[in-house]
């Protein structure tokens, strides 16, 4: 008989504390449709769980503990209605309706209140409820297969607010029609910025909302939604809001200046991209340095992350255009990237596939060129594939710099269905691969040869540096007068 505590991992002791016999009744009792219901979900890497019997007993595993924070370990063994008391009311007429045959549900970035904790938190999560019947056709339980979208939900939301923010204030001739542009979008945006305003004078005592000074002696002022975490994301939003305030305001003053739309811009891209992963005998280095004309946020983006299984996943794009759609569009490719990297343990010319179906299938309307490697952390093996992108260079520990170069393939966000290729390199202790966008070696008047020549030659000899140092190098030899924004991922092998 299949023993469903052999296949729980991190779960085991939190399985060993649940009395199922006073739920589902003993594990030796348990029907044939159940143990394999249980040995599915404890043996798969995506979040999953199963709501068994006529309570809804939750039956999970470890992709699925992120998901309901401190409910985990109480609610393993126990009924739905107790477990996810506040959102019974959405998900139980669900559960019950696939339990009465009704047939699957499938929900996309639904909204949920979930207090997972200590707090009603907004939540978003795409999921569906499927019915698990025994070979007699009896509806036994049922099987959630979820992810959570809260990021990607809230972080569009954000950004298509600063989208119409920028939009009115790019034309505003006075304070009054400043006020008159901005206010009506800022109190749209309740969900993030309740009881928000624009304020000048002296503060009110005991005032415990948000202050962000602007200009012409304004601040903006806002409370903090109680249903999200208020963290450094919150706050950097808050920042980024405050920020396009002040452009209008320097507009209005006519005291804009080209620093003011480039820190603007600067800052919006920065805040998309993510401090990368450290593992054990790498080392991750990264720079963004925006372009030296024109102020719109562009689309290179760099990430480093580890994966299931050992492995750290490296990607480097650059998706088509210089604007805000494109930053948008940036953050939905590598969104994707990174989900459907770490649900899908294959190499990563099949992960760019992938990729590339979901952006047409989704309709991410932009092109990109993608470079993505996964570097096994015990054996410092690398495969990579490139989507249309400059190739990596690869400096080894002797000194000498080359070209991970491979036959060209197709950008991605096209509806050319391929195959894709994986290659494969050895990384010695001491060498060095650097990935990068085009801006680090296109300029106007020189060919490309040249480009990838001058890269070679700034790398050549340099395998003494460390990956820090390694974009610092290059940024002064190459980026000094970059005609477009330029991204570097440099990951070195740590010499023994």
């Amino acid at each position: 008989m299949i023993n469903p505590l052999d296949a729980a991992g991190p779960l085991r002791a939190a399985y060993l504390g649940v009395d199922w016999a006073a739920g589902l009744g003993p594990v030796s009792t348990w029907s044939p449709t159940l143990l394999g219901a249980v040995d599915l979900v404890l043996n798969t890497r995506n979040a999953v769980t199963l709501m068994w019997g006529p309570d809804f007993r939750l039956v999970y595993n470890a992709a699925y503990v992120p998901m309901i924070g401190d409910k985990h370990p109480a609610a393993l063994g126990a009924p739905a209605r107790e477990a996810f008391a506040e959102i019974w009311d959405e998900i139980g007429p669900m559960l019950e309706s696939v339990r009465a045959g009704r047939g699957a549900t499938w929900t996309e970035n639904m909204k949920l209140l979930m207090n997972r904790h200590g707090y009603l938190e907004e939540t978003y999560f795409t999921f569906s409820y499927s019915a698990v019947r025994s070979p007699a056709g009896e509806i036994e339980g049922i099987i959630d297969i979820a992810s959570e979208t809260t990021a990607l939900v809230i972080g569009r939301r954000r950004l298509e607010l600063l989208d119409r923010l920028t939009e009115r204030v790019a034309d505003v001739e006075s304070v009054p029609h400043f006020l008159q542009q901005v206010l009506p979008v800022l109190r749209d945006a309740s969900d993030d910025l309740p009881g928000v305003d624009l304020e000048s004078g002296p503060r009110l005592g005991g005032d415990s909302r948000v202050r962000l000074p602007l200009a012409e002696g304004l601040e903006l002022v806002t409370g903090l939604s109680p249903h999200l975490p208020d963290d450094e994301d919150y706050r950097g939003f808050l920042r980024l809001v405050a920020s396009a305030l002040v452009l209008g305001l320097n507009r209005v003053a006519s005291r804009r200046t080209a620093a003011t739309e480039r820190q603007m811009a600067e800052a919006l891209q920065r805040s998309l991209l993510s401090h990368p992963a450290q593992p054990d005998h790498l080392e991750v280095a990264v720079r963004y340095h925006p372009a030296a004309e024109g102020a719109w946020v562009g689309g290179d983006w760099y990430d480093a992350f580890q994966l299931p299984g050992g492995r750290l996943a490296v990607a480097v794009g650059d998706v088509t255009g210089h604007d805000r759609d494109a930053a948008a569009a940036m953050s939905q490719v590598r969104n994707l990237l990174r989900g459907i990297s770490y649900a899908l343990p294959v190499p990563p010319g099949e992960v760019l596939s992938s990729l590339n179906d979901a952006m047409t299938g989704l309709v991410v309307d932009e092109l990109a060129t993608v470079v993505l490697a996964h570097i096994d952390l015990a054996t410092h093996d690398m495969r990579w594939s490139n989507a249309g992108h400059p190739p990596p260079a690869l400096l080894g520990p002797d000194g000498a710099a080359r070209l991970l170069q491979a036959a060209s393939e197709p950008l991605l966000g096209t509806h050319i269905r391929t195959g894709r290729t994986s290659h494969e390199v050895h990384l010695e202790p001491g060498t060095t691969v650097v990935f990068y966008t085009d801006g680090l070696l296109e300029r106007r008047d020189r060919p490309l040869d040249e480009g990838f020549a001058a890269l070679l030659g700034a790398l050549t000899g340099q395998s003494h540096l460390s990956a820090e140092e390694i974009c610092e190098h290059l940024s002064d030899a190459l980026i000094t007068e970059s005609e477009d924004d330029v991204v570097l991922a440099v990951v070195r092998h740590q010499p023994e």
